[in-house]
């Protein structure tokens, strides 16, 4: 079956409608600009602190916004409709991603203005942050297809945001205790560990391991996620 924008965004339209009824998740989405201007009040700000807001928003709105719009449809019982649509496997997740990606690089377009983030390359910084949010709108696919509706999706994403936003001061304290070294190999220590090399006129060249295993975690939940899919497909 070859893939139809057509339905892709019809589905995006449809979530368009459904995600502008739900006050609480669009409240949600914009907590990170708030934070974002209370950090930018603050003067300068490290890169470490800059990425606090940028790694809240993926975590805030990439993947809570992409497990709730999955868990809603589940809690509607219109999942199961949109699974014996016509829409393939690629169309309907294409659809359903298109929404949260676009709101949530606007989000992080406005608070990187709002906290005077000025990289320099942002040719780079915008492969990883692009990248970084297809990884978070995956994770939100998966919690979603997991969790029966969105109050259960705004239980289960706590965990993954203070992972997923603090988690990368974890790898600081790898010298002295071990287990933190996992902490390095995450998503969003990877990110912030790019921006930090970055700023220090690191290109492309420089940081492609760094987009390397960002790609890798977006591999793998992406297959878990497609995995769980078709499974609920079958049930």
């Amino acid at each position: 079956m070859t893939f139809s924008l057509k339905r892709a965004l019809a589905i995006f339209h449809k979530d368009y409608k459904d995600l502008s009824k739900n006050m609480y998740v669009s409240f949600t989405a914009v907590i990170p600009l708030f934070m974002a201007l209370l950090y930018g009040s603050q003067g300068e700000l490290t890169i470490e602190m800059q990425y606090i807001v940028i790694n809240m928003t993926l975590s805030l709105v990439a993947a809570f916004i992409q497990c709730s719009l999955i868990a809603e449809e589940k809690e509607k019982n219109t999942l199961r409709g949109l699974m014996l649509s016509p829409a393939s496997t690629v169309e309907i997740l294409a659809g359903k991603g298109m929404l949260t990606f676009l709101t949530t690089i606007f989000i992080i377009v406005i608070s990187c203005f709002l906290i005077d983030y000025k990289p320099e390359s942002l040719a780079v910084i915008a492969v990883a942050i692009a990248l970084s949010t297809v990884f978070y709108i995956g994770l939100g696919t998966f919690l979603g297809l997991i969790t029966r509706s969105v109050m259960e999706a705004s239980v289960v994403i706590m965990p993954f945001f203070f992972l997923f936003t603090f988690g990368s001061y974890g790898a600081m304290l790898a010298e002295r205790f071990p287990i933190f070294k996992a902490a390095e190999y995450m998503p969003n220590t990877q990110l912030v560990e790019l921006a930090g090399a970055v700023q220090l006129g690191a290109g492309f060249a420089d940081i492609w391991s760094h987009l390397f295993v960002i790609i890798i975690w977006i591999a793998a939940v992406f297959v878990l996620a497609y995995r769980i899919f078709k499974k609920r497909m079958m049930d």
